[in-house]
């Protein structure tokens, strides 16, 4: 069966378990890394602490082009 929507199981009317469509395993095994929470809140903080960079620059450290603008 291949399906977009997630399956809910439910026992006696109740949802116990959803099954939701994967994109790619990698993206499975590192959001269930029992580091992984750790990680994105450090990520949180050292931005809200040091800022970020805008997009435009991150595509310039990455040598890609600039994103085109609708409008």
């Amino acid at each position: 069966m291949k399906t977009k929507e997630p399956i809910i199981l439910t026992v006696d009317g109740e949802p116990v378990i959803a099954s939701v469509p994967i994109g790619d395993m990698e993206t499975v095994a590192l959001s269930t890394h029992p580091q992984f929470p750790a990680l994105i809140e450090q990520s949180r903080a050292r931005q809200k602490a040091e800022g970020g960079i805008s997009s435009a620059e991150m595509r310039r450290r990455l040598g890609l082009t600039p994103a085109a603008h609708n409008g």
